[in-house]
């Protein structure tokens, strides 16, 4: 059975001809699902009845475990369950007054294991398919007043270790619910071959690097994929992004007390990405670690994160420091793990943060 957001044209007549529906109705069915976005439930466009047969007969790939709201009402996390085997994925909305984003999962945990990542301590499930993928966007976009209009690849998974699916779902959110390429950011801890094929692609996502170290001992202590994939040569495919996009690449950092952001650290990460040959220039996004309970490591101290961008900047290095979104809720980056059982007495919840 075809879920709603993977259903393919060609299976949709198949189904509106055995319902004795006329062909147009299909155009009507996407134009609720991706252009006005709205549940198939509040479809208005379609009869009523029709409608009903639909929810069934187009179910979606998740359940809803729970959904947890900031303290500020402005980042909501779900969790959600997949229906065909139980794995369990962690969705987030950003929103500001400008703008809504969504950090979506490509993966069902994660195995890069980096040491002070939630989702790569919890280990790996399985990949995500595409509408997966795109029903996270639509369905994080059902509640929000604002229209979402950019799409991080930041939450549960390594992207470009799904890269068919994840790039799938790119184009899919670029032509059917028309997110400009430019919305669309890409993270990844330096799967090379990925951002190699990343160079090759015709839309102009955003690629974000996940770098948290100036040098290859420490990195590859931080992220194991470093032994295979080293700074040089991640730095190397950066450039061919930035070179076939005209896009600057953003790197991340997560600035970890006393392990990553001595000021002699930081002056050997400027003067790696001072002479990165990239389009635009390196830019750095400093990042508070978020906490997490199996990593013991503590987040930089703020007045001391604003020194060393003020050092990178005196470098020639564009830094900036990145305002952490939802840790009240565990929706932060490096925390999102499934990790709340979900029983047949008790299949679904919802809670709310005061």
């Amino acid at each position: 059975m075809s879920t709603r957001y993977g259903v393919t044209q060609e299976h949709l007549g198949e189904l509106l001809q055995t319902l004795n529906e006329p062909a147009y109705r299909g155009e009507q069915i996407r134009d609720a699902l991706y252009r006005q976005r709205v549940p198939l439930e509040d479809a208005t466009n379609l009869p009523k009845a029709l409608r009903t047969r639909l929810v069934d007969e187009l179910p979606l790939a998740f359940s809803t475990a729970t959904a947890t709201t900031s303290d500020d009402g402005q980042t909501t996390r779900w969790l959600y369950e997949s229906r065909r085997d139980g794995a369990q994925v962690e969705t987030v909305l950003m929103r500001s007054p400008s703008r809504a984003s969504v950090c979506v999962s490509s993966q069902a945990g994660c195995a890069m294991a980096c040491t002070f990542c939630a989702t790569g301590q919890a280990g790996f499930e399985r990949h995500l398919d595409a509408a997966e993928i795109v029903e996270q966007v639509v369905r994080a976009g059902h509640g929000c007043p604002q229209r979402v209009t950019h799409v991080v690849y930041m939450g549960m998974g390594e992207p470009l270790a799904n890269y068919d699916e994840t790039w799938a779902s790119v184009e899919r959110l670029h032509t059917d619910l028309g997110i400009s390429a430019r919305h669309l950011t890409i993270s990844t801890v330096g799967v090379v071959p990925g951002m190699r094929r990343l160079a090759k692609e015709a839309l102009p996502v955003t690629l974000a690097v996940s770098l948290h170290a100036p040098d290859d001992d420490l990195r590859s202590q931080l992220v194991p994929l470093n032994a295979r994939y080293p700074i040089t040569e991640v730095l190397d495919a950066a450039t061919e992004v930035a070179g076939a996009h005209g896009r600057r690449v953003s790197f991340e950092y997560a600035c970890i007390a006393g392990v990553n952001d001595a000021p002699e650290q930081i002056d050997a990460l400027a003067r790696l990405l001072r002479a990165w040959p990239g389009v635009g220039g390196a830019h750095v996004n400093l990042i508070p670690l978020n906490p997490t309970a199996e990593f013991p490591g503590r987040a930089t101290p703020r007045a001391h994160l604003r020194a060393l961008a003020d050092r990178l900047r005196a470098a020639g290095v564009a830094a900036t420091i990145r305002r952490t979104r939802g840790v009240d809720i565990d929706a932060a980056c490096g925390q999102l793990r499934a990790r709340h059982p979900i029983t047949k007495d008790h299949p679904a919840s919802t809670t709310m943060v005061p």
